[in-house]
């Protein structure tokens, strides 16, 4: 019996190995028959008739062109491109921090180094954070769900900083949850309650971003949708209106008063200005000098935002980089560098990003790209691979509903706490035992024109000479 089982065995696996065999050899036979006629018109058609006049076309045009200008084709609208530029605009990459080795010596790795933030030091009362790093005003209902609010407020008490609450409304658990409240004063008609207002820990008047700068735009009820509308007070078929002034015929002595009226509302917290950087940047900050503010938000022009007309994120605005070394140097010319702190966002994605911004003289920085894929982390699975990502976490996403608030704080703070960490890690490479004793002198340049632009070493010669010179 046994010797019948193993002929039959023997039988079983050779007609598989055969047909295994013979489906290989037919396959190959296929495929070969596929390339040879593919190659065939490939290399004979004539450039006009032959599918390779793509690969010259959309190296002249651009993949992402190509595709922008077909969605203009097929809408005759505006397009919204969401998550900003992406053009390659000069940024801190080749930048590079001055380590410590011979003297001064690394601070040891168990010593605790202070990266604690006074933004507003002269406001009545000035918002103290933990860390140097804040979360940026992405709107809820506008652009974030729900969910992810609640997980970015709770992420931001966890770790000791703030949250702002962007231009869209605020939810009462939001309010409740977070610990450092960032209200955005935004040219709209919701969010001015005074409860909100004097709840707030810090006002911000909103002109513009970087993505967006100052215009206003129209939300129809389709693509504003849910428990967002009710926040807001919208009626049922109403437009959310952001307007592009705060008053009509508009002027300087308009806002000055609205700041000073806020700073009474709240008891004296800081009232700031966030604007997109541009061209006049040093104007600009003259102007917000005179409106008296306790700090300035400044969006350089790699921000991103829901979604921007294209000519908006990539033909306005300066490079944050540039952003932040002329704002600093105007602060200081006019002696207000000590009084006015100042924020900087704008294509800062990674710890090395926070840190030399703050080394060029920035007190704070706000995250917002970064976090809004950080937050969502494994959750962003759900909408791929037919979705996009931040289908898990808009609020008009097919996939918010399956945000789990939780896992959301979890990779919020993880994310907050590991960038910190490594912030500690680089000022003590450089033997700093505070975030107070960085400054541009901590940094050098390979790029000789940046170097230049910035009044910083370069780093091919040697860094005496740099310094004797001066």
């Amino acid at each position: 019996m046994s010797n019948i089982l193993y002929y039959l065995s023997f039988i079983m696996i050779s007609i598989l190995f055969i047909f295994f065999l013979f489906m290989l050899i037919g396959w190959r036979w296929l495929m070969k028959r596929i390339v040879k006629q593919m190659g065939n018109i490939i290399l004979t058609d004539s450039y006009q008739e032959n599918i390779m006049e793509l690969i010259p076309g959309i190296q002249h045009m651009g993949f992402q062109n190509v595709i922008e200008n077909s969605l203009r084709a097929e809408t005759g609208d505006v397009l919204h491109r969401p998550l900003g530029s992406s053009k390659k605009w000069p940024h801190l990459d080749p930048i590079t921090f001055i380590p410590a080795q011979t003297t001064p010596f690394p601070i040891d790795g168990e010593e605790e180094i202070d990266i604690t933030v006074t933004i507003g030091p002269k406001a009545k009362k000035p918002m103290e954070i933990q860390i140097p790093l804040m979360i940026s005003g992405m709107a809820y209902g506008i652009a974030l769900s729900e969910q992810v609010r609640l997980s970015l407020a709770e992420a931001a008490k966890n770790v000791g900083t703030a949250i702002n609450s962007g231009e869209g409304g605020v939810l009462p658990e939001e309010l409740d949850t977070a610990g450092k409240y960032i209200l955005q004063f935004s040219k709209t008609e919701w969010s001015k309650e005074e409860e909100k207002i004097k709840r707030a820990d810090m006002i911000e008047i909103k002109f513009g971003q970087g993505a967006l700068f100052g215009v206003g735009s129209r939300i129809s009820p389709t693509n504003l949708t849910g428990r967002a509308r009710e926040v807001m007070g919208l009626k049922e078929n109403e437009e959310a209106v952001i307007f592009d002034n705060f008053f009509e015929d508009q002027t300087l002595e308009d806002i000055k008063e609205l700041v000073e009226e806020l700073r009474n509302m709240t008891g004296g917290v800081p009232i700031g200005v966030k604007m997109g950087t541009g061209g006049k940047i040093e104007e600009d900050i003259d102007h917000l000098i005179d409106l008296g503010v306790d700090y300035i938000a400044i969006d350089g022009g790699q921000a991103a935002t829901l979604g921007a007309a294209p000519i908006l994120s990539d033909d306005m605005g300066i490079p944050t980089l540039y952003a932040v070394v002329r704002a600093v140097n105007h602060l200081e010319k006019r002696n207000k560098k000590e009084t006015i702190s100042l924020i900087v966002s704008g294509g800062l994605l990674v710890p090395g990003h926070f840190l030399k911004v703050l080394a060029l003289g920035a007190d704070a920085v706000y995250v917002g790209s970064a976090l809004l894929f950080t937050v969502s982390h494994t959750q962003s699975l759900n909408a791929l691979p037919f979705e996009p990502p931040t289908q898990a976490v808009w609020n008009q996403g097919k996939f918010k509903d399956q945000f789990n608030i939780e896992d959301g704080v979890k990779s919020a703070e993880k994310f907050l706490t590991a960038s910190v960490e490594e912030i500690k890690m680089a000022l003590r490479a450089m033997g700093k035992r505070s975030l107070k004793e960085l400054s541009k002198k901590d940094l050098v340049s390979y790029d000789e024109l940046t170097a230049k632009m910035i009044g910083i070493p370069f780093t091919f010669e040697a860094w005496e000479d740099k310094q004797t010179e001066k």
